[in-house]
């Protein structure tokens, strides 16, 4: 998957597992050879340096409204996205982002509203949903079973 590049799109980060399937997600994604971006607000970039001090999981960190900015203005895009969200705010910004952006959409719904959230998404996209907040193993084996699919 050499030069497909994906964007992983953090939302806020007070759902406890976003930060740790985030870090799994963009280890598996690297190691595949895919071009992995990180983009998320300042509390996001600061949780996943402090997490993956060397870089070693995360190798391009980005801020999300400066992405963004750059995918509206044609300077950027996408072949995949993987949109994490919990609550609606996130759901905004991955609606924005499929309105923008020619990427595939992944949305990785997840938290105790998943399920309602993941109900009320109207954009295309494949949606990954686990209704957890602190136990990522859920999670973690659909993404598995997505990482499958997109690797063949």
């Amino acid at each position: 998957m050499t030069g497909v590049k994906v964007l992983l799109m953090m939302g806020c980060p007070e759902v406890p597992i976003q930060t740790s399937i985030a870090l799994y997600l963009s280890h598996k994604l690297n190691k595949s050879g895919f071009d992995v971006t990180v983009a998320g607000n300042d509390a996001v970039t600061k949780l996943l340096k402090i997490s993956d001090i060397d870089g070693y999981y995360v190798k391009k960190m980005v801020n999300l409204d400066k992405t963004l900015e750059d995918i509206i203005e044609k300077r950027l895009d996408f072949d995949m996205c993987f949109a994490f969200m919990h609550n609606d705010s996130g759901m905004t910004f991955a609606a924005t982002m499929s309105a923008i952006s020619q990427a595939k959409m992944y949305s990785v719904v997840f938290g105790k509203n998943a399920e309602a959230l993941a109900e009320a998404i109207e954009f295309d996209c494949e949606k990954i949903v686990a209704k957890d907040v602190h136990n990522p193993t859920r999670l973690k084996n659909k993404l598995d079973k997505v990482m499958e699919e997109i690797v063949k």
